[in-house]
Parts: C-alpha cells; sequence; structure tokens
C-alpha cells in the first residue's frame, strides 16, 4: 500500500511539473520586444457601455484588447486597466510603455503611435474621444 501512494505521489509530482512547465512557456516563446509583453493573446476587460477594440502592433507581432468601459477618453480606458504607462509632459500623456513593451524615444529611438482605422491620430492617447465600436491601433515605431 505505502508503494502504491509514493508511486502515486511520483506521478503527481510528475505531473504537477510538467503543467508548471507548459503554463510558463508561452511567455518564454516571446521574443524581441515581446519578451516584456504582459499579454501575448487577445484579451478582453472590463464592463461598461462602449466598447473598443485596441490592437497593439510590435514588430511583427500584436494582440487585440477588447475593452469594455464607461469612460470618454481612451487614455482614461486603457489607464483604467493599467494598459499602458507614461509621462504627462507639455502636449499631454506621453505613451512610454503599452502592454508591458516600453518605448521610450531618449532610450531605445522608439515611441507608441497612435492611429484610428489604420488612419493616424493627430493627438495623443488622452485626446481621443471614444464610441462605441471604435477601433484604434497602437503601433511601436521605431526611428
Amino acid at each position: 500500500m505505502k508503494k502504491t501512494i509514493k508511486s502515486i505521489a511520483a506521478i503527481l509530482l510528475a505531473a504537477l511539473f510538467v503543467f508548471s512547465f507548459a503554463a510558463c512557456s508561452e511567455k518564454n516563446e516571446a521574443t524581441g520586444v515581446w519578451e516584456s509583453a504582459t499579454y501575448l493573446k487577445d484579451a478582453e476587460f472590463g464592463s461598461g457601455a462602449k466598447t473598443v477594440q485596441v490592437e497593439v502592433k510590435a514588430e511583427d507581432q500584436s494582440v487585440t484588447f477588447t475593452i469594455h468601459t464607461d469612460k470618454d477618453i481612451l487614455g482614461d480606458a486603457l489607464l483604467e486597466h493599467n494598459l499602458i504607462e507614461g509621462e504627462n509632459g507639455p502636449y499631454g500623456l506621453y505613451v512610454k510603455t503599452v502592454n508591458g513593451i516600453l518605448a521610450d524615444y531618449d532610450i531605445n529611438q522608439a515611441y507608441w503611435a497612435v492611429s484610428k482605422d489604420g488612419e493616424s491620430s493627430a493627438t495623443g492617447v488622452d485626446g481621443i474621444n471614444i464610441l462605441d465600436g471604435e477601433h484604434y491601433e497602437l503601433v511601436y515605431t521605431k526611428s
């Protein structure tokens, strides 16, 4: 009986190791700027009357965030779910990090370009009023 219990325990321990490795392997598959990404797959956030999609593009990869929010400004909806970080400057919020990916012109000559349905935005994320059903892109751009 003790031998059977030890065998079962060994099998369960081995299975736990395999599942732990599999759970971490997705993060390890990321390369380039995506190594620091928080999300590697499409994700959905929040609850609210408006639904907007924000596609994050960097190098040859992208993920799409579906955000349900009651916020009126794109930047506020993204900040609400910790999807962006940045600094306030003379022109508004300077987004440096999106989805855990840093684009800081002073550090790596990169920045986050904002567009709506592929058309460049004239303002930053804190100047974009959102409506239900809209689609935006945050594109990692390197000079």
